[in-house]
């Protein structure tokens, strides 16, 4: 087994879910990701944890999708599982990305509307999702499987606490803040973050960050007026969105575009009604993340970029009392922060072309 299968796991069990022993820990393994289950189990058994492992392939969602009516019940033995975890962790690494392409956009709609509580619960644990290279992301990334292998580990395993300390810094700007301006090629948006909290998302639990590889700060929006364009391809439910344009008005997406699976992008923002509203504002911090892959854990942390995500905001951005944006989904679109761009709050320039003003090379008069 490659080392760093090894240290991955480490750093998944120690650094992000801060298990300990006697913790019942659910662990969803994808097709691909036996290895660093292995790595995992061997990780949580030396803690003296208690392992439940589940089989996630998007082969077996698409089987059960399709040959289903599309009147789900709520999966209240699913919820039980987790509503007794203390720790949940996806290990990512599917062998088709696109296996539930075929499954239509309602019906997958459906059945996450049906599982809202099962996600709900799932999310109340020490929750933390991750991904072990395979062969079809390396594909999906135009990436030879070696040269994949090596940008997941410079990905993942980091100098976590030397990032967050950097990362700190944009955390008290946008928790002093009020208003956030994205301006760059065909995007001018502006958004609410007054009485939020930014999560300075480290990769561990401890931060309120539920990803390995991390690296972004981000916080819950509201009020959101303009437009917005996402050069960064993604794959929504199956079916690959590139270019996608949203307007916004009066927080809620009013006129919606893409140059490449509109209908998907129809499909999401028809899931419910706050599938038409942002959960989220991220930040992409993490410098070992070099170029997009069309795999949203690692993109949306890219340093030079935005994300904002369709759906449910985290709670651990709102005010005590607040549910905030409520939805079945929580996607995340992407857009890079170029040349000509600006990240502005209150009016002040916090990042110029992709570059903060802490940082060799910033730019203070464009």
């Amino acid at each position: 087994m490659d080392d760093r299968i090894r240290a991955h796991a480490e750093t998944l069990v120690d650094w992000s879910a801060r298990v300990e022993s006697g913790d019942d820990v659910v662990v969803r393994v994808a097709e691909g990701a036996h290895d660093l289950a292995v790595a995992v189990a061997a990780e949580l058994g030396a803690r003296g944890a208690n392992l439940v492992a589940t089989y996630g392939a998007d082969e077996v969602t698409r089987a059960y999708l399709r040959a289903h009516d599309g009147d789900f019940a709520p999966a209240d033995a699913e919820r039980a599982l987790y509503d007794r975890a203390d720790v949940y962790l996806s290990l990512g690494g599917s062998r088709n990305t696109a296996a539930t392409a075929d499954v239509s956009g309602e019906t997958q709609s459906a059945h996450a509307r049906a599982r809202e509580d099962v996600r709900e619960a799932r999310m109340a644990t020490d929750w933390v999702s991750t991904v072990h290279p395979t062969r079809s992301l390396a594909q999906a990334a135009g990436m030879s499987y070696e040269a994949y292998r090596d940008f997941v580990y410079d990905a993942v395993l980091r100098d976590w606490e030397a990032l967050a300390a950097e990362m700190a810094q944009l955390k008290d700007i946008l928790d002093a803040g009020s208003e956030v301006r994205l301006v760059a090629e065909g995007t001018d948006l502006t958004m609410s973050i007054a009485n939020r909290t930014a999560v300075n998302s480290a990769a561990s639990v401890a931060y309120d960050s539920h990803n390995l590889p991390s690296g972004e700060v981000f916080t819950a929006p509201t009020a959101t007026q303009g437009e917005v364009t996402f050069d960064v391809p993604i794959t929504v439910r199956g079916r690959r969105v590139r270019d996608a344009r949203l307007v916004f008005e009066d927080g809620e997406v009013v006129d919606h575009a893409a140059a490449e699976g509109e209908d998907a992008l129809a499909d999401l923002l028809a899931t419910d009604d706050g599938a038409r509203r942002l959960g989220e504002l991220g930040v992409g911090m993490n410098r070992g993340i070099t170029r997009a892959t069309d795999n949203t854990l690692f993109d949306e942390k890219m340093g030079g970029t935005v994300h904002l995500a369709l759906g449910r905001a985290y709670d651990a951005c709102l005010p005590a009392g607040d549910t905030g944006n409520d939805s079945a989904v929580h996607v995340d679109l992407i857009t890079r922060m170029d040349e000509g761009s600006r990240l502005v709050v209150d009016g002040e320039t916090i990042q110029r072309n992709g570059t903060f003003r802490w940082e060799d090379g910033f730019d203070a008069d464009g």
